[in-house]
């Protein structure tokens, strides 16, 4: 959940130094780190006791320190800029982009363990990147694959709810329904109800957080099968990796598909804790919410159209593009549709970002693979003819901060060029890959005590009020 960001003086010292280190030096850091241990629950209680310390250290040294100044178009600005989380998972730089536990996607790219030579990061290593600060060898992600799937029967009560709603529900509803239906199983909630000490909350917490990420593949692939394919249901194949099986359930055993599946929901898996889905989750389980609740509560975020639903739209707007333009779109054409679609109070679906003032390196990874396995599909031609033309327009509109695409921009081509054309489904392939990054967050908040979340507000009388004292 919005668990760990580094906002100390001390944190930012150290990401500044991890930021202009080489690509060599940051991995051997990390290796350093590694142990040859193939149970990641082991590695974590070994984990825990230095950084409980380390955040003792960090409040007694810095507790005072001051972290910025708070104005009052930040509160009435979404927060926008406001440092107010502790998120270990991942930093967002404006302008680098998201770098999991130190390491940008490149070198996620390099150093993580993959199916097969110079192919995609397995999901199964950012996991164990984003739960530990090591990138783990190919023996222990194999170790968590095996586990994963070990922990990945879903009861048939899950399914049962899903039924009950109509098949013409949105994805998303279905997919939250079957969360909160898993719910019944928590074993923090049993833990809870039986009186379990503070220190010990992390290890439910573990159990709920690995079974939760092991059961949603098959509770997505679920929906997706249900909603499209007549509910023809593919069972899950436990010689496959975590992305492979996803997309086989889903119905698409093309090799290339399996290794879009894996970067997928691998650059989805964080982005720091203060977009609306991980916030959301990280503010439910700081009321000790176990993280099915959490969870589930992060998804009904990430289904707005500001925030995960985009990717959804920028698919749905740029067929739009080709059935009034065709393929072949001139330039000429695409300014004049863009100008259209601006002028009409719309937005440019794909671009721009709440944090990022950079072409996004989620959307960068996703037009190497591209240029790699599809470098002919005219919708993948057509959004590269965006990224020429649509920046420009947006800097002469004078209102937009960042210009340029983000990861919705390019992802929705992809899937379509694979098969996967229907697009209200996007959002919970989204979904199951930020259950990564927001899971592990949560494991890491009931480890180090993190308190119930409650800031304070404010009313614009206040806001007059004082402001008016203070001139």
């Amino acid at each position: 959940m919005v668990f760990f960001r580094s906002v100390t003086a001390l944190s930012r010292l150290r990401s500044r130094v991890s930021q202009q280190s080489s690509l060599t030096n940051s991995v051997r850091w990390l290796q350093m780190q590694s142990s040859s241990d193939l149970d990641l629950h082991s590695q974590l209680k070994e984990l825990i006791p230095e950084q409980q310390e380390r955040l003792k250290k960090i409040k007694s040294e810095y507790g005072k320190s001051q972290l910025g100044n708070i104005t009052v178009d930040m509160v009435i600005g979404g927060m926008r800029g406001m440092t107010g989380l502790l998120w270990e998972g991942s930093l967002l730089d404006p302008d680098e982009g998201i770098r999991f536990r130190s390491l940008s996607i490149p070198e996620c790219q390099k150093v993580l363990p993959a199916a097969k030579p110079d192919g995609e990061p397995l999901p199964e290593g950012i996991l164990w990147l984003l739960l530990t600060g090591k990138v783990p060898s190919k023996e222990q992600v194999n170790a968590l694959t095996k586990e994963l799937q070990d922990r990945a029967t879903v009861p048939d009560y899950v399914f049962k709810a899903i039924d009950a709603l109509p098949v013409s529900a949105h994805p998303m509803t279905q997919f939250v329904t079957g969360v909160m239906a898993l719910q019944v199983q928590s074993e923090f909630q049993k833990a809870y109800e039986k009186g379990i000490h503070k220190s010990k909350y992390w290890e439910p917490t573990y159990e709920d957080s690995l079974n939760l990420i092991a059961r949603l593949p098959v509770v997505a692939s679920y929906v997706y099968r249900r909603a499209y394919k007549d509910g023809k249901v593919i069972p899950k194949d436990d010689s496959l990796d975590y992305g492979a099986n996803y997309s086989h359930m889903l119905g698409f055993d093309d090799p290339k598909m399996h290794e879009l599946m894996r970067l997928y929901v691998t650059i989805h898996s964080d982005h720091e804790g203060g977009n609306v889905s991980a916030h959301t989750g990280h503010l439910v389980a700081s009321a000790l919410s176990d993280p099915y609740l959490s969870f589930a509560a992060a998804l009904n975020g990430l289904a707005g159209p500001l925030h995960g639903l985009a990717n959804q739209e920028v698919l749905v707007w740029i067929k739009s593009v080709v059935e009034e333009c065709g393929e072949n779109t001139t330039t000429e054409q695409l300014q004049d549709f863009i100008w259209k679609t601006l002028n009409s109070g719309k937005v440019v679906p794909g671009f721009g970002h709440g944090v990022l003032r950079k072409t996004d390196p989620r959307y960068s990874c996703q037009r190497e693979f591209a240029l790699k396995h599809l470098p002919n599909d005219p919708l993948f031609q057509l959004v590269s003819k965006l990224y020429e033309v649509v920046p420009p327009i947006l800097t002469e509109l004078g209102k937009v901060k960042n210009p340029w695409p983000n990861v919705d921009a390019h992802s929705g081509v992809l899937l379509n060029y694979f098969g996967l054309t229907e697009a209200r489904y996007f959002t919970v392939l989204f979904g199951v890959s930020r259950s990564l990054g927001i899971c592990s967050q949560l494991i890491w908040d009931r480890a180090l005590g993190l308190p119930l979340e409650r800031p304070k507000s404010i009313t614009m009388d206040w806001i007059e009020k004082n402001c008016k004292k203070a001139a």
